[in-house]
């Protein structure tokens, strides 16, 4: 048990910083400790919990505002999308999830990393925006992943760090909450949980509080460099994670 407590808190201290600093990516980077040693939908409702823990504590530490018109079609999209990934989280397999969304980020991020020019998308409009944010709700409700495709999206769009800070940060704190809701409304969330929910809280405080200090001072490269940095190792992690157990089935 001692050795569990401590895989929990020390993937919650690394997704901590990760999330305080990018505005996203706890689910992907504390998935990378916790899959190997939790039971999936323990770790998913930790995911969750920790995420949104984040995002209310970067609200307060890293105020960027929001521009309604840009932020409603990614809200909308993903509130329809939660239901979803809640109905399919107890039938999901997480390790085909995993891989594919692994491999979508393995590809995609390094090929973005290298090109001179990012591609910048203008076509679609706020209806692409819309499936965009329905997709990361469909993800949110799996598993806390609200921020991947979101953020991914908006590189693309050519958004400057802040305004895609602010679409992220306020597009997951209302996926994540709303998630939540609906956990605890479905009975995902049990008794059993509570004290790993603190141990969570606990150990990702500061290090979430450090990461939002260092976002402040860094530049608009720099941030598109980390960004797509964290996306390719969390696919890294996510193929990691997924490839051996799905080979042990064979």
């Amino acid at each position: 048990m001692d050795s569990i407590l401590f895989i929990v808190a020390l993937g919650a201290i690394v997704a901590g910083f990760v999330q305080g600093l990018s505005g996203f990516a706890f689910g992907l980077v504390a998935m990378s400790f916790w899959a190997w040693a939790l039971e999936p939908r323990l770790a998913a409702t930790l995911v969750v919990f920790g995420s949104l823990t984040g995002q209310v504590i970067a609200a307060v530490s890293v105020r960027r505002g929001f521009d309604i018109p840009s932020l409603l079609p990614f809200v909308l999209g993903g509130l329809a999308g939660i239901p979803l990934g809640v109905a399919l989280l107890p039938r999901m397999d997480m390790d085909w999830f995993r891989l594919v969304l692994g491999g979508l980020l393995v590809v995609w991020c390094p090929a973005m990393l290298m090109a001179r020019h990012l591609p910048r998308i203008t076509a679609g409009g706020r209806p692409a925006d819309a499936v965009v944010g329905l997709a990361g709700g469909v993800m949110g409700g799996l598993g806390g992943f609200t921020g991947a495709l979101p953020t991914l999206w908006c590189t693309l769009r050519g958004l400057e760090k802040d305004a895609q800070r602010a679409i992220v940060q306020n597009f997951n704190l209302a996926m994540l909450a709303v998630t939540m809701g609906s956990y605890l409304a479905t009975g995902i969330v049990t008794r059993a949980m509570l004290p790993m929910f603190g141990v969570v809280a606990a150990a990702m405080l500061v290090p979430t509080l450090l990461g939002t200090r260092l976002y402040i001072g860094i530049s608009e490269a720099a941030f598109r460099r980390i960004v797509l940095g964290l996306l390719t190792a969390s696919g890294v992690a996510m193929l990691a994670a997924s490839v051996p157990r799905l080979l042990a089935r064979l």
